[in-house]
């Protein structure tokens, strides 16, 4: 398969279904509820319910949708602190389009824009490294946003800087790791995961060894997924089938299997690993949006780097800031609650009025419901 309408044969589609409701309905005992089959990324979430996946599916097989969408998870509390370093008069914060409506105590980097601060959507740092060289009189702050896919971008990006000199660029570090978010709620004694779909992207950097120890810890089945319906269809089948072994014999081992192996190498990309090695390490705790404080989940500059570091430079106030009380992000991204069980879903949170994260992002769980389920 070279093409992505390959990917979307309706004849494959339909004979990967059939081996779906098979092994379902050859299961060796009666299910207490559906098999929680987690998608991690939103990337996945979207394209389970543009392409209606989950309405094909036997009714003993769910989707719980993940925290794997880094603008969902972006507390209250670092965008003010970004709010407060673009207010600046001296600064341009540049920023991925995604995070400009996230909404903060403050309001949002779209609100800030309005009312006067040079905030730029950029499509890469690299953009903004450019606006610095540009404008020296200026001080550019870019928003380093995103799990371990956009984190090489960034350390290339830094390490450019090092080497020509620049002294009016800096980098606001919000990058976050994929495998503690997951430790963590496999931790959680009311979240109820049978098996992952994980994150083609994340994987294409990190490689697949890196879930093995949850695999071999928790005992549950990761498969390393595309995004394309058919990648879709056949990694629930893999999931679903090891699954089925596990409930013939419990003590039958998990696996991490890669179904995305046209993109994703076993070790992943070494090269960007290394960019990642020199230029970032590992903070005691970050913050996540309806998930609480999370060790090890997030990364800083290091301190060959530290000059590059707009924290450090300009010292916005650290604050924590609590979410709607109303709002139930945080259930949604642990699997304890769909989109439509939030009383604000639809309500007072749709995408043009968001109050959370999960709705602004166009990964997002509740974008997602809204855009193709809000009927339902």
């Amino acid at each position: 398969m070279r093409f992505v309408d390959e990917f979307r044969d309706p004849a494959l589609a339909e004979k990967l279904l059939a081996q779906i409701h098979e092994e379902m309905a050859g299961w060796p005992h009666p299910l207490k509820q559906p098999l929680q089959i987690m998608e991690v990324c939103g990337g996945h979430t979207h394209a389970i319910f543009k392409f209606g996946l989950d309405k094909l599916l036997p009714d003993t097989v769910e989707f719980v949708h993940g925290p794997g969408c880094p603008v969902c998870v972006l507390p209250m509390g670092r965008i003010d602190a970004c709010l407060e370093i673009a207010a600046r008069p001296e600064v341009v914060f540049c920023t991925f389009g995604d995070a400009m409506r996230v909404p903060g105590r403050g309001g949002s980097l779209l609100d800030a824009r309005r009312h006067g601060s040079d905030i730029r959507i950029v499509y890469s740092p690299l953009d903004a490294l450019t606006i610095a060289r540009d404008n020296p009189e200026k001080e550019v702050v870019f928003f380093g946003l995103g799990f371990e896919t956009t984190m090489p971008g960034t350390a290339a990006t830094l390490q450019q800087a090092k080497k020509t000199g620049l002294k009016n660029f800096t980098v606001f570090c919000q990058h976050i790791t994929i495998i503690p978010t997951l430790r963590t709620l496999l931790e959680q004694k009311d979240v109820f995961i049978d098996g992952f779909i994980a994150p083609g992207h994340v994987s294409m950097v990190i490689g697949c060894t890196p879930y093995q120890p949850l695999c071999d810890e928790f005992a549950k089945p990761f498969v390393v997924t595309g995004f394309e319906p058919l990648d879709l269809l056949h990694a629930i089948l893999m999931v679903i089938r090891q699954l089925k072994v596990q409930a013939q014999d419990n003590t039958s081992p998990m696996a991490v299997e890669n179904q995305y192996s046209r993109i994703v190498p076993e070790q992943g990309n070494l090269l960007a690993q290394k960019a990642l090695a020199d230029v970032f390490e590992l903070k005691a705790n970050s913050e996540w949006r309806g998930l609480g404080n999370i060790a090890d989940s997030g990364v800083q500059l290091k301190p060959a780097y530290h000059e590059f570091d707009a924290e450090r430079r300009f010292q916005p106030k650290p604050q924590s800031v609590a979410d709607n009380p109303q709002a139930r992000c945080g259930d949604v991204l642990t699997g304890r609650c769909k989109p439509v069980d939030c009383p604000l879903f639809g309500n007072a949170c749709t995408p043009e009025t968001a109050l959370g994260a999960l709705m602004v992002s166009s990964e997002g769980a509740c974008a997602a419901y809204y855009q193709y389920r809000r009927g339902e």
